[in-house]
């Protein structure tokens, strides 16, 4: 059964306040969110997504995905035509086939001390440097499908002044364990190099997100809706993991998916259906007809 949607999900009484019927801009998290397991847009999202716009109210879609693997829903962006990648790193037109219009990067220097730390902390920890042109991994990295043609060697050649792709600024370190549990990996991962880098996580795999410190989706979103006038209290968000916790909790409004993590479900202030159910869409329909 699907959950009641708009309904309070934690036991804190300043957060039991309704929807807003009318917001001006609405966030979304796209994997495990907006795109369905198939990580395809359905048409009943597609339709909501539009009639949003066409009522006036901006949105963006703010992933841990890089601009490479925006195709998915770069059709569906109107108006503006901007998402915001990596985590908060890049914001991207997606007008102009992902074309950076602004980049927000993690130093290399501060990368490397991460590498270092994890290395000593969690043995057998292997990396990957997600930069602006592309991603590189190490040879024990778990390689992903979608870019098979990334250069493979140790972080420390891959973030060192003299590689090659040294000019492309460093958006995201990846850092994967093949044993740890995930959430184990963070919190140890945040205790011994919190200070150089924002750790976060998305995936059910103890596979680390690591950005610029002060680098998250709720900062860059912050921004966004800064330059447009935007409050924080006319913000509607969508998540489910915990890379979406800082975005959920500055937006005014914000719904956990029913497939969420339970940190995500224990911070937000609404609950709609699973992002197999069109959760995203009931509620931009039924905000719609008020």
């Amino acid at each position: 059964m699907t959950p009641a949607t708009d309904r309070p999900n934690t036991p804190a009484p300043e957060r039991f306040r309704p929807a807003p019927a009318r917001p001006r801009l609405i966030a979304t998290d796209l994997d495990g969110t907006l795109l369905r397991d198939d990580k395809t847009v359905s048409d009943r999202t597609v339709a909501a997504l539009a009639a949003a716009e066409r009522a006036g109210i901006e949105v963006f879609f703010v992933t841990g995905r890089p601009a490479r693997w925006m195709d998915v829903v770069s059709a569906h962006v109107h108006g503006h035509g901007l998402a915001i990648c990596a985590n908060g790193a890049a914001v991207v037109d997606l007008h102009q086939g992902g074309l950076p219009v602004e980049v927000r990067p993690l130093a290399t220097d501060r990368a490397l001390a991460i590498v270092e730390a994890l290395r000593e902390a969690a043995p057998g920890t292997s990396f990957a440097v997600e930069r602006s042109g592309g991603i590189f991994y190490e040879p024990r990295y778990p390689p992903f499908h979608l870019d098979p043609g990334a250069i493979v060697a140790p972080a420390e050649k891959l973030l060192h002044d003299g590689f090659a792709h040294a000019d492309m600024p460093v958006l995201k370190l990846l850092a994967h364990h093949p044993e740890l549990a995930p959430d184990d990996f963070l919190q140890l991962a945040r205790s011994v190099a919190g200070a150089h880098g924002d750790f976060t996580r998305s995936s059910p795999s103890a596979l680390l997100e690591v950005s610029g410190l002060g680098v998250s989706k709720a900062s860059t979103l912050a921004r966004c809706c800064a330059e447009r006038g935007i409050s924080a209290a006319e913000v509607v968000a969508f998540g489910d993991m915990p890379n979406d916790l800082e975005m959920l909790m500055w937006a005014g409004t914000s719904y956990a998916m029913a497939n969420a993590h339970p940190d995500v479900l224990a911070a937000t202030t609404h609950r709609t259906g699973a992002n197999t159910e069109d959760g995203v869409a009931a509620v931009i329909e039924r905000m719609l007809s008020r």
